[in-house]
């Protein structure tokens, strides 16, 4: 299984498929433009600009469940794009615990528990790194900042995904 079989609404209401990133580098994050964290969405950004056109994306997911994020989604992408120039995909609030979680978040802190084996994400920004080929590679704390991740990012853009096909 790879992130491929899941899809989620845009922030604009449309539906993407994952499958829309094959062989690209992602970087999924829990967002919240109310947390002490915000402004990580630069470095967010800031990475997105520099590896693009190498292949890397940066996937938004605004979550409320941490009572960060009571905006809407238009409320949201209209801050994220007027304070922090955010032009990275930005995904609809979602839940990222619990009952309710985004399919792709079980499937993703199944495959990378965080401390201790916990599947929980704690906070705002924890930041999940896929490989070319849709596989979870490591997952990242909220307070470890986008710029600590690049390392990660140039090793997994120099590798080439197996089959564009799969």
């Amino acid at each position: 299984m790879t992130i491929y079989q899941f899809s989620a609404q845009r922030i604009d209401g449309s539906t993407q498929s994952l499958a829309d990133f094959r062989g690209q580098v992602l970087l999924i994050v829990n967002v919240a433009s109310m947390c002490g964290l915000a402004p990580q969405y630069a470095g967010l950004e800031q990475l997105y600009r520099r590896y693009r056109d190498q292949g890397f994306t940066v996937l938004g997911f605004p979550s409320n469940q941490f009572m960060q994020e009571p905006r809407n989604n238009e409320a949201i992408a209209e801050f994220c794009e007027r304070t922090y120039q955010v032009t990275f995909p930005l995904f609809a609030k979602i839940d990222v615990n619990g009952p309710n979680e985004h399919p792709l978040f079980t499937y993703l802190k199944t495959q990378l528990p965080g401390l201790f084996g916990s599947t929980a994400i704690k906070w705002n920004f924890t930041k999940f790194l896929v490989d070319r080929n849709g596989k979870p590679y490591r997952r990242y704390a909220p307070t470890d900042l986008p710029s600590q991740i690049e390392d990660d990012i140039v090793l997994l853009l120099r590798q080439q995904p197996k089959s564009l096909s799969a």
